[in-house]
């Protein structure tokens, strides 16, 4: 790309070693300064070293926080050994507008997410079979593929000018393993036009690609952590935490609307949409979660949380077949465990489950036995092992839940 003197820029890569950290690395190396989230009592669990850690009380400054719109750059990598099959249009219409529909959806209107992807293919300088490309990459080889892509992305993409930089690998090329999509993090971030790149989301997807894995992806790039579980010897199930019910758990989740923990750490949940119960029985009406707030409204109540630690809290909200959630098996309210200090990818949330006897949707869940997770009208559900008290008494006309919660 040209400067605006019509000089061509020299990529800077001193001081790169490119030791990358996965999505799984601790990448809360930089606190930045503290963001607060406003007025949000003693239910606000504080941020804590843990990678990406569920603690809400002040924002991650290595991050960019969504509460205006980001750019972001869609750069597509091609390989000596494999002529593309499709083109870049074809593989950004995979993408977008359905992510940026996503989180539009997700907040509320209040966060943007503009696209801009390239119109041509990149071609790398090696065969893609030269770069071991697969999902626990190592290290060496992840550095020189993304140290080769920004070099041979740098004559036509200002990389100062956008805020999030995805590389999409051809995906019939040979060497290319879908399983190796993730973002990338950097312990000492790369150098490109005058910018500072701490982060790169590598995308190796098939064409069609998974649903909703660049949401996926793009929600670590905001600090949110992976809510699967990863069997330590490769067999298992990977989603008995949140089941269906966070498209940072799975990008096939039938529910994938993000938590409403989530939402509240991402400044998309004003105060008075989250309620902390603290102290005596509380009568409340939960909004849906993926639902709009009417037009002129001060804002539903979206959240309830009540404190069980001091790193720990259950979180309660109403999941309806609206919006990101309108493929939901089930509708009623959630509840679920978060815990501060665990790290991404280890359960730093749990879906309650208010029938642990039954399942539900067992050809579509990516885990049936949460998929009828939620607390249903006329009946009430104690949390194992909490003195807490969850009674669905009745749905409005609207489509909200009416919600006594007693910590007993």
């Amino acid at each position: 790309m040209l400067t605006r003197e019509g000089e061509r820029p020299r990529l800077r890569t001193a001081g790169i070693l490119l030791t990358c950290l996965t999505a799984l690395a601790a990448t809360s190396l930089v606190a930045g300064p503290a963001i607060a989230h406003g007025d949000a009592g003693p239910c606000a669990l504080r941020r804590t070293p843990a990678h990406h850690s569920e603690g809400l009380d002040t924002w991650n400054g290595a991050y960019p926080r969504p509460s205006r719109a980001l750019d972001a750059v869609m750069v597509f990598l091609s390989f000596p050994d494999s002529p593309p099959l499709t083109t870049p249009r074809e593989l950004a219409a995979d993408y977008f507008p359905a992510t940026s529909d996503f989180f539009d959806q997700a907040s509320y209107g209040r966060f943007r997410l503009r696209a801009h992807p390239q119109h041509e293919w990149v071609e790398m300088p090696e065969d893609s079979t030269m770069y071991a490309i697969e999902r626990d990459w190592d290290p060496q080889h992840r550095a020189s593929y993304l140290r080769d892509a920004v070099a041979a992305a740098d004559p036509r993409v200002d990389f100062s000018a956008y805020d999030i930089v995805y590389f999409v690998a051809d995906p019939d090329a040979p060497g290319v393993n879908s399983d190796a999509t993730k973002v990338v993090n950097f312990d000492r971030p790369m150098r490109a036009d005058g910018t500072s790149i701490r982060r790169i989301v590598t995308v190796f997807e098939r064409h069609p690609p998974d649903r909703n894995v660049l949401a996926h992806e793009t929600g670590h790039v905001f600090d949110l952590p992976d809510l699967y579980h990863r069997p330590t010897d490769g067999d298992g199930d990977w989603d008995t935490h949140v089941g269906d019910w966070d498209v940072m758990g799975s990008q096939f989740g039938l529910a994938p609307e993000l938590f409403g923990w989530h939402k509240w750490k991402l400044g998309w949940l004003g105060p008075r949409q989250v309620v902390c119960v603290d102290g005596g029985p509380r009568r409340l009406t939960l909004d849906p979660l993926a639902a709009q707030p009417v037009r002129g409204g001060v804002g539903a109540t979206k959240l309830a949380v009540i404190r069980t630690g001091r790193g720990s809290a259950v979180a309660v909200e109403a999941r309806g077949a609206v919006g990101n959630d309108r493929g939901t098996c089930s509708e009623g309210v959630l509840a679920y465990h978060v815990r501060n200090e665990t790290a991404s990818g280890r359960g730093p949330v749990e879906v309650i489950d208010a029938h642990p006897g039954s399942e539900a949707c067992d050809t579509e869940s990516v885990y049936p036995p949460l998929a009828d997770a939620p607390v249903r009208v006329g009946e009430a559900f104690t949390v194992p092992g909490e003195r807490i008290r969850i009674e669905v008494e009745d749905r409005t006309p609207s489509g909200a839940w009416t919600v006594k919660i007693s910590p007993t």
